[in-house]
């Protein structure tokens, strides 16, 4: 098979097993992120990664938790390149204009998800969690990954995976409770119970 032809039939599997993967991919960076800019760059720059290391990827094995590893790498690398920037800022009398809100409709298809965080509670409940905790309930409760699956991803043991996810729940779940109660989706807790 000439080069020209390997690559087309490379390209061809990359766009098979990758695409499907967008939207969710892009949910997770913007949980990363938390905002719609960033999380598409990181996006791009892991879908960039991941082409150029396709070769290295096994087929037959979970190309989803396969490019979730190279979306953490790159969110960690990206950080790590902001925290090393300089702080630039124009001094005009001016307030700085909001950041857009990311479009909805573009977050991903699966609407069970997408409707868990719709409300502005239940955002900010999880900007309020550390993003070793964050990641870890995105890829559990959004996406669906198994802890096993979890653990190699974020290259942590599956313990730490476990420890992460209670203590999240138990954060989201504490921050939680009054918004659940106004919508009906609790009741009054039980005496000596706390959310």
């Amino acid at each position: 098979m000439s080069p020209k032809k390997r690559r087309k039939t490379r390209d061809a599997e990359f766009e098979k097993v990758a695409l499907p993967h967008m939207h969710d991919l892009y949910f997770a960076a913007l949980g990363l992120a938390r905002n719609a800019r960033d999380a598409e760059d990181l996006v791009q720059e892991a879908y960039l990664k991941a082409y150029r290391n396709f070769r290295r990827f096994r087929a037959g094995t979970n190309f989803k938790a396969w490019i979730y590893r190279i979306l953490v790498n790159t969110s960690i690398d990206f950080y790590r390149r902001r925290a090393r920037q300089p702080v630039i800022s124009e001094l005009t009398d001016e307030a700085p204009a909001p950041a857009a809100a990311p479009e909805r409709h573009r977050l991903l298809d699966n609407m069970e998800a997408l409707d868990a965080f719709v409300g502005d509670d239940v955002r900010r409940a999880l900007d309020d969690l550390p993003p070793q905790h964050r990641i870890v309930v995105l890829l559990a409760d959004i996406e669906g990954f198994k802890y096993r699956e979890i653990a190699s991803i974020l290259r942590i043991p599956i313990g730490t995976v476990m420890s992460r996810l209670h203590h999240a729940r138990r954060h989201l779940r504490r921050a939680l409770w009054d918004f659940a109660r106004k919508q009906g989706y609790a009741g009054k807790p039980r005496r000596g119970r706390n959310p």
